[in-house]
């Protein structure tokens, strides 16, 4: 080894996270899309039979479409580095939304 090595002690690069950061927010938003268009589809019979895309599995099929469209909008135009805070919120909100007594309040 050489004495004369010298050593790169300068900070390292951040690492680029931005679209990792876009789809963890765009799942909090997708989840939270998710509940909030189930409780309106079981809340308002018009709202519900324009989620009804499948008679056999009724609202659920539009809800469920409706909540993929916004996971995939949401991801494809978020491209700036984001919190990934936002993203845990949604989904701890999204998450309780979806529990009856809940859902229910609203």
């Amino acid at each position: 080894m050489d004495s004369r090595e010298t050593r790169d002690f300068s900070p390292s690069p951040s690492l680029p996270s931005g679209y990792g950061a876009a789809a963890l927010l765009s799942a909090g938003i997708g989840s939270f899309a998710l509940a909030a268009i189930a409780i309106a589809s079981d809340r308002n019979a018009g709202f519900r039979r324009l989620m009804t895309l499948y008679k056999p599995t009724g609202p659920l099929s539009g809800v469920t479409t409706a909540a993929l469209l916004v996971w995939l909008i949401v991801w494809g135009v978020l491209h700036l580095p984001l919190v990934s805070a936002a993203a845990i919120v949604l989904l701890i909100v999204a998450f309780l939304l979806m529990f009856p007594p809940i859902a229910d309040l609203f």
